[in-house]
């Protein structure tokens, strides 16, 4: 059976349309020449679990025109007010996706009685069973919230076969580097949630976490810029929240992906099955990453007390990977008021870069001093279990709420290299990293929440965490005896670095919706942070760094105008506390020109972000527009040095200042009822300045960065589709330098077969050029850097699925949650 939506949109579309003409002086009403101070309010209700129905839409008609006069869409808590209602006799039209059409007949407007409260209407779910599912109106790609941006990944088909990475490609203000490095309007300090949980693997390292999650099993992505008190401050530039896939009906269902491509390979499996109060979700995904080759140049003059040189250095580049993500969930409902949740996880990625015969020649002045070759291994793998279980109580009271979460995780990870130098007449000379490391986490959450009349909410949890990250490394090499490795005895190549953070929070949040469609919600949260850190074997080395609290303040203002556009306002205060990534003291030296070490004196950096944007609909087409200043004091940033002569250490401090101002714009264009466009750019300028006296070690670089995107999407006949995508990411303004900027373009095409309930595709990327190429510069009073990767990234692949079962909406057991989905945190 199909579910129908189309006239939703045609009542929202006219409506708006109605709207537009008013602005231009034209007076539309249903009786001229009467007065139209008329109101009629009400709240919209789900009539099975009582609770509020948000943004449904309310048409106010003629019964004799049959056409709709005036409008609008009910807020978060399902109120909505009509005003300029002349004097006359109508009909109400209410409607939401996923619910009954309501028709009341007969509402009068009077000059004595010119205020009808309708007070609550109830919306029945829809009743459909879904056994050959066809969706005619879908979800639009990109949707605005008064908080956060919301990406619907489920309607964009070019990232099939893909993983999370490039579905955040495509999400406004974001952008991700060749490494799989995310930034949120050029800031790459962010916090990711899977499902509004912290992803422990995240936090060790965002590219790992989302090279595990297949793009297939993602639902949707929120871009949260003005996150309000219940979450986490952790994230300078906000929050990223991924919304996998999941089926809340009744029946069983399974679904099967697979992809074969040149240079990868996926194969994934989404399962549910539901009966009664009980339901059981899983999922597998594994995809193997090969073909990916490439070259690297560097070229560098150093300047130290001995004098200048010069260093070039060749190789050609080539990646192996294999990635996997499993998933079991449970969910319960004990009864109507009492709902438990449970689910495990584990992430799985092996990934082996190599580096084949660099070469690497030093010069000073005309001399050539060395002239070397080796071969480079670096391995990189981890693995991730998360464990999860919730509570959720409901009241009487619809949006009154208690919950209780915990979880626990831990993340194991390898991170080594192995440099293997071959010598004439002798065996090859080796030096080998091992690093062995883990990230520990314990959290424990409680919330409460509950409405004060029809207009207001308030707010309050608390949270504990425990984290202990260890850093397990040693270096070994040989001594050209041919006894093979030796571990080197010194406390700065083998050590264990022990890390321990347990913060503390509480929080309260008032939300209110005033007159005249004006709506704010403030709050403020407090987090205490107590850490401590030691070394295995300290011979010299300790690190002390002080507990310290947080009050973080956050508030957002926004005014739904009357022709359905909303403008915001937000202002927060976040936090960035450095992640083993900066703090891990193991000395990563597989170019030992060029090596990298952690801090682990780093404080953490505090950031306030301001925001103004507006959204709005003009016939078939969307437009958002935002600026957006971010200030940021003791930001963490990398710091080149120069040590012994020629090789550069990368390294991470607090510099003194990190500021940036701009804006984005987005929008989406429909085109007849097959055509859809949607794109943007984002712009900022970005100033450094780390506030060093000392002019030979004084930095700081200012500069604009953009970045832009476009994709469409065309519905052909007989089941197929076209989709294409571009992405252009402009340079990256550094402390000491830039990296260069990136583009990338797809182009898919999809059948769908078996009555829509399979479908195969076709999708090739990058196909004008012969690879990406980044170049990346350093310019210091001591350093001048160029370095240069290019990767051979053409690729196609194809892609099928196939999915079985049948599932309806029927009786549904629990009350929704009190938490809209666009508020929750846990």
């Amino acid at each position: 059976m199909r579910i129908n939506s189309k006239h939703i949109f045609l009542k929202t579309f006219v409506y708006l349309s109605l709207h537009l003409v008013s602005l231009s002086g034209v007076q539309v009403m249903a009786q001229p020449l009467a007065r139209d101070n008329g109101k009629i309010s009400g709240t919209i209700i789900n009539a099975e679990t009582i609770q509020p129905v948000e943004f449904a839409t309310i048409v106010v008609i003629d019964p004799h025109s049959k056409k709709p006069i005036n409008g609008n869409i009910a807020d978060e808590w399902g109120n909505f007010t009509i005003d300029h209602i002349a004097v006359g006799t109508y009909q109400l039209s209410i409607s939401f996706i996923g619910y009954e059409s309501q028709q009341i007949d007969s509402l009068v407007i009077t000059e004595n009685k010119n205020r009808i409260d309708l007070g609550k209407v109830l919306l029945s779910p829809s009743t459909k069973v879904l056994k050959e599912v066809v969706v005619e109106g879908q979800r639009p790609i990109i949707e605005e919230k008064v908080d956060r941006t919301i990406y619907n990944a489920a309607s964009d088909k070019t990232t099939q076969g893909g993983d999370a990475t490039d579905v955040l490609k495509r999400v406004p203000m974001l952008t991700v580097d060749m490494d799989g490095n995310v930034s949120l309007r050029g800031n790459q300090n962010i916090r990711v949630l899977i499902n509004n949980k912290p992803s422990i693997i995240a936090a060790s390292s965002i590219p790992d976490a989302l090279k595990q999650i297949p793009a297939d099993q993602i639902q949707s992505v929120e871009v949260i810029t003005s996150p309000s008190s219940k979450y986490d401050a952790e994230g300078s530039a906000g929050i990223i929240n991924i919304i996998t896939k999941k089926d809340k009906m009744q029946g069983a269902m399974l679904s099967v992906h697979s992809g074969v491509g040149y240079r990868g390979s996926n194969f994934g499996l989404r399962g549910s099955f539901r009966k009664g109060k009980m339901g059981f979700s899983l999922g597998g995904y594994g995809r193997a990453q090969y073909n990916v080759n490439g070259t690297y140049s560097n070229n560098q003059t150093t300047t130290s007390s001995s004098g200048e040189r010069m260093t070039m250095q060749n190789a050609a580049t080539r990646t192996n990977a294999l990635r996997g993500r499993y998933s079991l969930g449970w969910d319960y409902d004990i009864n109507k008021n009492n709902y438990m949740t449970a689910s495990v996880q584990y992430g799985v990625r092996n990934n082996k870069n190599f580096q084949d015969q660099l070469l690497t020649q030093t010069f000073e002045g005309n001399t050539r001093l060395a002239n070397n070759t080796r071969n480079v291994e670096v391995t990189n793998n981890s693995g991730t279990v998360s464990l999860n279980l919730d509570y959720i109580h409901t009241f009487k009271k619809p949006q009154q709420e208690f919950s209780v979460s915990g979880q626990y995780s831990k993340n194991n990870r390898t991170n080594n290299f192995l440099n293997t130098f071959a010598i004439t007449n002798q065996p090859d000379s080796l030096i080998k990293n091992i690093n062995n490391s883990y990230n520990e986490e314990i959290i424990f959450q409680t919330d409460y929440q509950t409405p004060i009349g029809k207009t207001q909410m308030v707010e309050f949890g608390a949270k504990e965490t425990f984290r202990k990250v260890t850093s397990n490394y040693k270096y070994l090499h040989t001594l050209g005896d041919g006894n093979g490795l030796v571990e080197i005895a010194n406390a700065n190549s083998t050590n264990i670095f022990t890390y321990n953070q347990n913060v503390s929070a509480g929080y309260l949040s008032y939300t209110v919706s005033l007159p005249k469609d004006y709506s704010l919600k403030a709050g403020a949260r407090y987090e205490y942070t107590a850490i401590s850190a030691d070394f295995q074997d300290p011979n010299g080395l300790s690190t002390k760094i002080p507990s310290y609290g947080l009050l973080v303040p956050s508030i957002n203002f926004s005014k739904r105008l009357k022709n359905g556009n909303l403008l915001k306002a937000g202002f927060n205060r976040r936090i960035q506390r450095p992640s083993i990534r900066y703090l891990n003291p193991n000395v990563q030296a597989s170019n030992p020109l060029y090596i990298t070490v952690g801090n682990p004196d780093l404080s953490p950096e505090y950031t306030n972000n301001y925001e103004l944007a507006y959204s709005t609909t003009i016939k078939n087409s969307s437009i958002n527009i935002a600026a957006f200043a971010r200030n940021t004091t003791g930001a963490i940033q990398s710091i080149r040095s120069v040590l012994d002569k020629n090789v550069i250490q990368t390294t991470y401090a607090n510099i003194g200042v990190e500021n940036a101002y701009g804006f984005n714009f987005y929008g989406t264009l429909k085109i007849g009822p097959r055509f859809s466009l949607n794109g943007g750019t984002d712009i900022y300028y970005a100033y450094l300045n780390n506030k060093v006296a000392d002019p030979l070690y004084h930095a700081s670089n200012s500069g604009w960065v953009a970045t832009a995107r476009l994709r469409s999407s065309f519905q052909l006949n007989n089941g197929w589709s076209m989709e294409s995508f571009s992405m252009f990411r402009g340079r990256q303004v550094q402390l000491q330098g830039v990296q260069g900027g990136i583009r990338i373009y797809s182009l898919g095409f999809q059948k769908e077969l078996f009555n829509n309930r399979g479908s195969i595709g076709f999708r090739i990327e990058n196909f004008l050029a012969s690879g990406l190429v980044v170049r990346n510069y350093t310019k210091t009073p001591l350093i001048n850097q160029k370095s240069v990767n290019i990767m051979h990234n053409f690729s196609f692949r194809i892609n099928f699925s196939f999915r079985i079962g049948k599932m309806n909406f029927d009786k549904p057991k629990r009350k929704k949650q009190g938490k809209n989905d666009d508020e929750l945190d846990w």
